[in-house]
């Protein structure tokens, strides 16, 4: 629904703190996401949106639930998702448990984004709602985390060490950005497990090691759980098994 913050492509509620008179904009007609998602919930289909400014989320919101009061029992268990929901006002944030809408963040945007991030939106803008992860799982909302390739590395614990340091990939700054809104190691586990294969209707099959689940997952060189968070990106995978079977890693 909005484009890149780095470009002053996303969709903000006031203006670029580094470009006067410049707001983002909206790349899809907006009004088309009404009849997408009332269609979406007719046929049992589920609504992944793009919204990175907070202009571009309150109008995916509004959508989303103007769609839910039309049809109340097909929205129940709709999980319609928000890709990225990147930068929120704060009378947002807690529609997103409220409505049951999915924010399906990539917390290693925190660590590309976030040092010149601040430029755009302003401290206080940043504060308020910029990767606003524990904001949001206070809330209730669930969060899902990913890796947004080939924008951003495939590797899945480089968006881990984010989520729970809030530091560049350099290790940077000292104690992390805005660290109240770090997650704890297993609310980061969770939005890469269980909580994304709740995303995706797939919770009965995947995300966690259960008898009658997928056998798929990797075996790492360390335990990420335990180990001190700057060891973190030196873990490799020792292993992996996909449906039941084993293949080791090339050294």
């Amino acid at each position: 629904m909005d484009g890149a913050l780095g470009s002053r492509g996303a969709w903000l509620l006031e203006e670029y703190s580094d470009r006067s008179g410049h707001w983002g904009h909206s790349t899809t007609p907006i009004d088309s996401l009404m009849d997408i998602s009332l269609r979406a919930l007719e046929n049992g289909f589920q609504v992944c949106a793009h919204a990175i400014g907070d202009k571009a989320n309150r109008e995916v919101l509004d959508r989303y639930q103007r769609a839910f009061e039309m049809y109340p029992d097909l929205a129940k268990d709709a999980r319609f998702r928000i890709e990225h929901a990147q930068h929120l006002s704060a009378q947002d944030i807690p529609r997103f448990a409220e409505l049951g809408v999915i924010a399906a963040m990539q917390a290693i945007h925190l660590s590309s984004d976030r040092p010149w991030a601040i430029r755009r939106l302003g401290k206080e803008r940043i504060i308020e709602g910029a990767y606003v992860w524990q904001k949001l799982l206070q809330s209730g909302a669930i969060i899902v985390n990913g890796s947004d390739v080939p924008v951003e590395p495939l590797d899945p614990l480089a968006s881990f060490y984010a989520s729970i340091t809030r530091k560049t990939l350099d290790g940077e700054p000292e104690g992390g950005y805005e660290p109240d809104q770090k997650m704890t190691r297993e609310q980061a586990l969770r939005s890469y497990t269980i909580d994304a294969a709740y995303g995706a209707f797939e919770e009965h099959i995947k995300g966690s090691i259960e008898v009658g689940k997928l056998a798929d997952f990797a075996v790492f060189s360390a335990n990420i759980m335990e180990i001190p968070a700057d060891e973190i990106l030196e873990t490799k995978v020792v292993y992996t098994i996909v449906g039941g079977k084993v293949f080791e890693q090339v050294p």
